[in-house]
């Protein structure tokens, strides 16, 4: 339905849809992705000018989709500190523990636009098949002695949308420098071990993510170099690869 509306309409009206219920998910490479009623689910329409910082950047985008999902609870005052969290290059996480959601992106340029369709699912109130952040949210009342309330899914699809909007005016202004503080406050890997080119292969530590999103990894003796997944498995970070 986007597909086909957002090249009819003017470019200052934003498109987004919204499903209660999704029967045929998809995520990266052709895997399904089950959706529950309780998810927040919806694709969104976003131009971004080629000849922009974000334009000549345009993986770092799945980046500030999974970020302005987890900033769009963890900004809620007394909310702060719910171990809602960002696992490159496209889930959102309970901790390091257990995925929850996660975001798929794809775009189209023409001529100087990208036209960027932007789908993003996440749990809220289903438990199954993995965690929901409501759950996370009970945890966090028993174990603090807080009475947080239960969210909704129409609340944080729009508290994402909205940081979503800040996080790419951060962008094309400041580049990489105005979000990454923010992206790595919120990821799981710091300091964490990989292996590159397969389960036997030498061991680097992660350490960031460069100018164009790609993972950068340290490997003792050779310094830092960026990598990124070889093929689509389920677990992205393994078997990394470094690019010729």
């Amino acid at each position: 339905l986007i597909g086909r509306l957002m090249f009819e309409l003017p470019e200052e009206m934003g498109l987004i849809a919204i499903a209660v219920r999704q029967t045929q998910g998809k995520g990266r490479g052709g895997n399904v992705w089950l959706s529950p009623v309780g998810c927040a689910l919806s694709t969104l329409h976003i131009a971004i000018p080629l000849h922009s910082n974000l334009g000549q950047r345009i993986p770092f985008i799945q980046h500030l989709v999974s970020l302005a999902v987890v900033k769009s609870v963890r900004s809620i005052p007394g909310y702060e500190d719910i171990d809602l969290r960002v696992k490159w290059p496209n889930d959102i996480y309970y901790s390091d523990l257990m995925k929850l959601g996660g975001v798929l992106v794809n775009s189209t340029l023409i001529e100087t636009t990208f036209h960027i369709l932007i789908g993003f699912g996440f749990n809220v109130n289903n438990s199954n098949p993995t965690i929901c952040i409501n759950d996370l949210i009970t945890k966090f009342n028993k174990e603090e002695g807080t009475k947080l309330k239960p969210l909704t899914a129409d609340c944080l699809i729009a508290r994402t949308v909205t940081v979503l909007e800040r996080l790419i005016d951060i962008f094309q202004e400041k580049g990489p420098n105005g979000v990454l503080p923010s992206y790595y406050k919120y990821w799981i890997h710091s300091g964490k071990q990989v292996r590159l080119h397969d389960e036997e292969g030498p061991i680097a530590w992660i350490v960031g993510i460069d100018d164009y999103g790609f993972l950068q990894v340290h490997e003792e003796g050779k310094g830092v170099e960026s990598v990124h997944p070889d093929g689509n498995s389920f677990d992205m970070l393994r078997n990394l690869i470094v690019p010729k």
